[in-house]
């Protein structure tokens, strides 16, 4: 398997909005609809053109991003919400943790970010990934989600990139 993890490209946004489609992506996700999803990508937009995302490409087939959503104030500029979306045809292979790893690289690296955090819902497994790179829970929102009259908790997670 020929892995590379590159910068991201605004055309890119197809792959993004290819992923967000996906059911067993989507679900763990807040969008719910193609509006919504819409809206997310035009996000995203913003930050790929900051230099803030990372697209991997396996064996010239583009199959995930990972990407920081850069804080505007400098009271928060030292941290950073992260999204990682890998397609599902290529879990399991170890791409997640290549995004994962170069995106902590790019953090401290170009943005001087000190710490990283995420958010999950309680179901995703990639919650392992999270924990085996040194993420770790420091809340938890209980029914934050509300789909098909059932209930979801979001799991918050972060990794200091820095000694405290």
């Amino acid at each position: 398997m020929g892995l590379e993890i590159i910068s991201s490209r605004v055309e890119d946004s197809l792959l993004l909005k290819e992923l967000f489609q996906q059911p067993d992506v989507l679900q763990y996700f807040p969008m719910e609809d193609l509006r919504e999803i819409d809206d997310s990508v035009r996000i995203w937009e913003i930050f790929c053109r900051k230099g803030a995302s990372l697209t991997s490409v396996v064996d010239g087939v583009a199959c995930g991003l990972a990407f920081l959503n850069l804080q505007p104030y400098k009271k928060f500029a030292h941290q950073c919400l992260i999204t990682i979306i890998v397609d599902d045809e290529y879990r399991g292979k170890g791409i997640g943790t290549a995004l994962m790893h170069e995106l902590m690289k790019l953090s401290k690296e170009k943005f001087s970010l000190e710490m990283l955090h995420l958010e999950v819902y309680e179901s995703n497994p990639a919650i392992r990934l999270y924990e085996r790179l040194g993420f770790e829970v420091y809340g938890v929102n209980k029914r934050y989600i509300k789909e098909k009259k059932r209930y979801i908790d979001k799991i918050l997670m972060q990794k200091w990139l820095i000694s405290r």
